[in-house]
């Protein structure tokens, strides 16, 4: 299955372009099966002689989605699927930066029309999309638009498909990770690890520890270390004796299980983990006016945030979001930069505490709304997860704000009283990472429940 691909983008510095409009057709190699086509807000102004030749201006894509937005409609749609484009390392690398900013890690194969076309129609002139097309009799419509030139793609994808009988160049062409050949040794050593969620821990011969890390699927995440092919892992698989594991079933109590584990052990290839894993933070405060206003800024240690991200990128995107979802001022979360109204209140979506005509009280409300959902300050709760098995859960427990620790109990046994369940918290260390990892985790997924504890 194929998902053949358009893009068109902002233009600018290479890898800060943002996208503006997008076209994927699922192509069985006979028909289009599933088509998704949007015009994308991305957040940044698009270049002169872009709107140029694409049409395509800041205005239109005011009310347009933001790619958070449409990034699991992508994700379904080129599931199982390999990513056909004319120039595939262009538009690729464009989707792979996009869900990088969310931190998600996307991952497909690739083919290019391109390089096929010269494969298998060498005697041509030029191999632009247009002059291609023209050339093979394939009709282009709506030219620098993505669904105009996804469609026009897609069949003359369908004309090198017929072109090449054999399909040997269609799949020598397929950007495959390299598939290496294992040590015997270390192919023992994934051999005997299992596929669930846990931390893992790879030894050296005198029993140091080296690396840990964590994973939904501990097997399959060992093995692509040992195929690996760069430096570092090169060094790892040279000194790797054996790998012990935990088992966690939940992802949240491996993510704060490795962090507290690389703290402690100092492992050698783990390096870059142990400096703190988020950049910038979201603070409030409380303006001349009395409106309580949110701002994104660097997380400097000093001041206690709302929340923290790994990069500026996901606060801001986290910031969109709840602007849209609490009806907040764009103004007041610094979202857009004015000394009057701000672009919502235009299109009646603020209720109008940058004109002062909403009291601060009633737009605080929801301003507290967002802090309290996000903030574990003074709070006491329980966070319920998967456990080991299926018939056990993971708690985490949290005290005035602080992390305690994780534990595990059994579902057999109904625990009413809080003070049995907190018997079984093995005791953590409260930080600022660990602190960062709970939070994110809550912004992005869902746990099995959360108890708010009452004060004794």
């Amino acid at each position: 299955m194929y998902a053949v691909v358009d893009i068109e983008t902002t233009g600018g510095k290479y890898n800060e372009e943002g996208i503006t409009e997008i076209a994927i057709h699922k192509f069985d190699g006979h028909q289009i099966v599933d088509s998704f086509i949007s015009l994308i807000n991305p957040e940044r102004s698009i270049q002169p002689f872009v709107v140029n030749l694409t049409g395509i201006n800041n205005q239109m894509l005011r009310n347009a989605p933001k790619f958070y937005e449409v990034a699991k409609r992508i994700i379904e749609i080129t599931n199982d699927c390999v990513i056909v484009a004319h120039n595939s390392q262009f538009d690729y690398r464009i989707l792979r930066t996009e869900f990088k900013r969310l931190g998600y890690d996307y991952k497909r194969e690739t083919l290019c029309t391109v390089e096929l076309s010269k494969k298998l129609i060498p005697e041509l002139d030029s191999y632009k999309l247009g002059k291609l097309c023209r050339a093979l009799g394939i009709p282009v419509t709506d030219r620098h638009r993505a669904n105009g030139d996804a469609i026009a793609t897609t069949k003359l994808f369908q004309y090198l498909l017929d072109k090449d009988v054999k399909k040997e160049i269609i799949k020598s062409a397929i950007k495959n990770e390299p598939k290496l050949q294992l040590d015997p040794k270390l192919n023992d050593i994934v051999d005997a690890l299992p596929t669930k969620t846990g931390v893992y821990y790879m030894h050296r011969a005198d029993g140091e520890i080296i690396y840990i890390g964590k994973s939904k699927n501990i097997k399959k995440r060992v093995n692509q270390h040992f195929t690996n092919s760069s430096h570092k892992s090169k060094k790892m698989q040279s000194q790797v004796a054996t790998v012990t594991y935990e088992i966690t079933g939940s992802e949240l109590v491996a993510l704060l299980k490795e962090s507290e584990e690389i703290k402690r052990n100092k492992p050698l290839f783990n390096r870059a983990l142990r400096r703190t894993i988020f950049t910038h933070a979201l603070y409030s405060f409380i303006d001349k006016d009395g409106y309580i206003n949110l701002k994104i800024d660097k997380a400097n240690g000093k001041e206690n945030p709302i929340t923290t991200f790994a990069n500026r990128q996901s606060a801001k995107s986290h910031l969109f979001r709840i602007t849209e979802e609490y009806h907040l001022c764009q103004k007041l979360t610094g979202l857009y930069n004015t000394k009057t109204n701000c672009f919502n209140y235009t299109i009646k979506s603020c209720n109008g505490a940058c004109m002062l005509k909403e009291t601060p009280e009633e737009y605080n409300k929801r301003v507290k709304q967002v802090i309290t959902k996000h903030s574990f300050e003074n709070k006491n709760i329980i966070i319920l997860d998967k456990g080991r098995e299926y018939d056990e859960h993971s708690a985490i427990l949290i005290e005035n704000g602080i992390f305690k620790g994780i534990g595990f109990y059994n579902l057999n046994y109904q625990i009413n009283n809080i003070d049995v369940l907190k018997s079984l918290i093995t005791t953590m260390e409260n930080n600022r990472d660990v602190q960062h990892i709970i939070k994110s985790y809550l912004r992005r997924n869902r746990v099995k429940k959360i108890i708010e504890i009452p004060n004794s």
